[in-house]
């Protein structure tokens, strides 16, 4: 498991980004896999909004990352209680032309599960789940 709290500036949120990509790696889940692209998309925006939304001053946000069976877990707490983000049955998309708005859109696209959790003391964790792929079993061929 990797937790790690981080700074609620841009520069803590792309380091996110890049730490959840290395545990990915160290696990054997490889740079430029569908896995790895979609846990590297959700630390993303998870991040980006930890910093933009829930933000409190002198407080960081924590990204943990866990190795489950047949999945990885991606879980961004920050201390703001009263900016709560919609569930993913609550989540809409933006106007077209908008300029913000997507993050939990691409968040429900790319995670195979995710939620909202507050937590005590106060704050909230997004949690989302990325399945990993089933192992390709070799195929037998037998001659009669």
């Amino acid at each position: 498991m990797l937790t790690q709290r981080l700074s609620p500036t841009p520069r803590g949120a792309r380091l996110a980004r890049h730490l959840a990509l290395a545990q990915l790696d160290a696990w054997g889940i490889p740079h430029g896999t569908d896995t790895a692209d979609a846990v590297a998309g959700i630390v993303a925006e998870l991040a980006a909004n930890a910093v933009i939304h829930g933000r409190v001053p002198g407080r960081d946000f924590e990204l943990r990352l866990s190795l489950l069976p047949g999945r990885v877990r991606v879980e961004v707490t920050d201390t703001r209680a009263e900016r709560r983000p919609p569930g993913p049955r609550d989540v809409c998309a933006p106007a077209p032309l908008a300029d913000t708005g997507r993050g939990l859109v691409l968040v429900d696209a790319l995670a195979d599960r995710w939620d909202v959790v507050d937590r005590d003391p106060p704050g909230k964790t997004v949690r989302a789940e990325v399945d990993l792929p089933l192992p390709r079993r070799k195929s037998i061929t037998m001659s009669v």
